[in-house]
């Protein structure tokens, strides 16, 4: 992975998610004041959400395993201003570097439940570190139609490898981001919560949100070429490529939505 262009590609999209993501954290009502852990950070574009969301007293720990992206990290909460009320920690999710009961809520979101890992264990370890009473809550990406149009190109772009992440072929289904609620019930968790919420965008397009979609379609469906027929892969490059007389976003009735799960739980008192 090109890891410049990943941050960049983070970026540009970030128009895209800000305003959904924000809606999932008000929706766990952190509490001002609190301190919480933001678990695969990232480059910190949801820690600033959350240390919006604790107010000036607040603290939000970055944590992730990429150097390069806590750097980033903390440059842009520095340009937001907010270095007093984040800071980043380089770590993995699956041994998080603090003592038991540490923070008052801990958030994880595109981490737990993406990759070849097994949830459960990660879960168990936000868990550890958060006190009894506090919130433990991981959201992802769940859903999308982006090709209005064309639903069986989109149908098997979704199946292809990059299509049906964060699943991985052969994995066991309780793995899947989607069980969530199993793995919480495992961790000990209570009063469990789940909250789907989406996000449109129709034609006219703003230059950030057109940009933000050519990102996304690369995002999304990355590497693609090894597993669509000639027919369907030429049909999705002439419909992405902006200099495609067939792009679709130049569409005049052009619509799309994504759809983004959160699901959360507390410890026990």
């Amino acid at each position: 992975m090109d890891t410049d262009l990943y941050m960049h590609s983070l970026s540009v999209a970030n128009p895209l998610r800000e305003s959904i993501l924000r809606a999932a954290i008000e929706t766990l009502q952190l509490p001002p004041g609190s301190r919480g852990l933001d678990a695969g950070c990232g480059i910190g574009l949801q820690s600033l959400l959350l240390g919006d969301a604790v107010g000036l007293t607040g603290h939000v720990t970055g944590l992730d395993v990429s150097t390069e992206f806590l750097n980033r990290g903390e440059e842009i909460v520095k340009e937001a201003g907010l270095s007093e009320r984040i800071s980043f920690q380089e770590g993995d999710v699956a041994n998080i570097p603090f003592d038991n009961e540490t923070f008052d809520w801990a958030w994880s979101s595109d981490c737990i439940g993406y990759g070849s890992w097994e949830p459960l264990p990660l879960v168990k370890e936000l868990a550890r570190v958060v006190k009894p009473g506090g919130i433990v809550a991981i959201s992802g990406w769940s859903s999308e139609n982006l090709l209005p149009g064309y639903p069986q190109l989109e149908a098997r772009l979704r199946s292809t490898s990059g299509g049906i992440a964060p699943f991985i072929h052969g994995k066991n289904p309780k793995t899947h981001f989607l069980r969530a609620l199993s793995w919480f019930r495992e961790t000990g968790l209570k009063e469990l919560d789940a909250k789907v919420f989406a996000n449109s965008f129709h034609a006219p397009l703003s230059r950030e949100i057109r940009n933000a979609l050519v990102d996304l379609f690369n995002m999304r469906w990355p590497d693609v070429e090894l597993e669509l027929s000639s027919e369907d892969l030429s049909e999705f490059q002439r419909l992405r490529q902006p200099d495609s007389p067939d792009f679709i976003l130049n569409l005049s009735d052009y619509y799309a939505f994504f759809t983004h799960t959160l699901f959360w739980g507390k410890i026990a008192k």
